[in-house]
């Protein structure tokens, strides 16, 4: 019997380590097999085939074993340490080791180009997708072990930095990633902003909406039925609905046209991903306004106040944390919903994701497809500081 529970042993090892320093040891280990047990770079003939993997030990120089090296240095110095130099060491061998790893497949793709024709590319493979995940996952440990909120935009802007002055000087060029930035970059720059203006059209649409509808106090109950109906119908069916409603009051009443009105274009999308929004907007609404509990309401019109005034100074800052809470679900939602918008003609950078389907190009839908993560993390991470300060505050 005990021989068939040997395989407990290495639980039995790690039975009171500290989570953080197990969860820290898991991830230099997933970035180290990643690195010697995966593909690093793909070499294609073009964009539009997979190519031949390349792996750690065939065509890479040492900055690809030294950033494996920092990466478990940081783990063995400083996996265990709450201080906060404990947590600002682990943070710069971990960017060191990010700005390795990056330089390392940079340098590696350009020497595998030359000499290969014009259309040849080296593409990021699985190994290195999966060593930049798993570099990112130890960065978030090292900055919750330390409690220094100050790490996290440290860390955040030193890899943004790293990558920055790597792509400026043109170490980068010979990754397929960089080189359909470089061909699209206006592109891609237009996109981003036309993506923004979207998801936070839809997102200020969507707050007025749940507003007026919390409003309704009397139908509350038809309310939720709406809301909650919206959500299950499919978002390119919602889009096609509403340019199909829209094409026929233009065609009913052409005027419309005169205030630039289209079937196409940002207005069905920015109304569809509004549509989608008004759920977790008028949920955070309706439990902002019930935040204070009866004594508190009683003693604010004791004082005198109006309900006005109680809304203002009494309900909408004890249900600030909720408010901020939703408007957290509802901005990062609307910013993956925006890339649907390009189906109906309202551009951002679902139109740079779709080409790439279109034309079969895995790094041009990455292309389009990274600033959407990236605005995604940005907007949560900054509402989640928003939310926790908002909480703070109230207590």
């Amino acid at each position: 019997m005990a021989e068939n529970l040997s395989f407990l042993a290495p639980m039995r090892i790690l039975r009171g380590t500290d989570p953080g320093r197990v969860a820290a040891i898991l991830a230099a280990i997933a970035v180290i097999g990643a690195l010697y047990g995966l593909p690093l770079l793909r070499l294609a003939a073009n964009r539009l085939v997979v190519g031949d993997p390349v792996f750690a030990g065939e065509s890479f120089g040492a900055e690809i074993h030294a950033a494996a090296g920092l990466t478990v240095a940081a783990t063995l110095i400083f996996g265990g340490s709450r201080s906060e130099i404990g947590g600002a060491g682990a943070v710069t061998l971990l960017l060191s080791a990010f700005a390795l790893l990056t330089l390392g497949l940079g340098s590696t793709a350009a020497d595998l180009l030359s000499g290969e024709p014009p259309a040849a590319r080296a593409s990021l493979a699985s190994g290195a997708w999966l060593a930049f995940a798993c570099l990112a996952v130890a960065l978030a440990i090292a900055v919750g072990r330390a409690s220094r909120p100050w790490l996290g935009a440290l860390a955040a802007g030193g890899a943004v930095l790293i990558l920055v002055v790597a792509g400026r000087s043109g170490a980068l060029d010979g990754l397929s990633l960089a080189v359909e930035l470089r061909a699209r970059r206006e592109a891609v720059l237009t996109a981003i902003l036309q993506h923004g203006l979207l998801s936070g059209g839809a997102l200020l649409l969507g707050a007025l909406g749940a507003g007026l509808l919390a409003a309704w106090r009397r139908a509350q109950g038809l309310v939720e039925i709406l809301v909650g109906g919206i959500q299950v119908v499919p978002a390119v069916a919602l889009l096609g609905v509403l340019v199909t409603l829209a094409s026929g009051a233009l065609h009913a009443w052409p005027q419309l046209r005169g205030l630039g009105l289209s079937a196409l274009g940002p207005v069905p999308a920015l109304i569809g991903i509004a549509a989608y929004l008004l759920l977790p907007l008028w949920r955070g609404v309706t439990l902002a306004l019930r935040a204070p509990d009866a004594a508190t309401l009683d003693a604010a019109t004791a004082l005198g106040l109006r309900p006005r005034q109680i809304l203002a100074q009494v309900r909408l800052p004890l249900g600030a944390p909720v408010l901020i809470g939703a408007l957290r679900v509802a901005a990062v939602q609307s910013i993956g919903l925006a890339t649907l918008g390009a189906l109906v003609g309202a551009g951002g950078l679902g139109q740079i994701v779709f080409e790439g389907m279109a034309q079969f190009a895995p790094d041009l839908i990455l292309l389009g497809a990274i600033p959407v993560i990236a605005l995604s993390l940005a907007v949560e991470s900054g509402l989640a500081r928003a939310e926790a300060a908002a909480r703070r505050w109230s207590a």
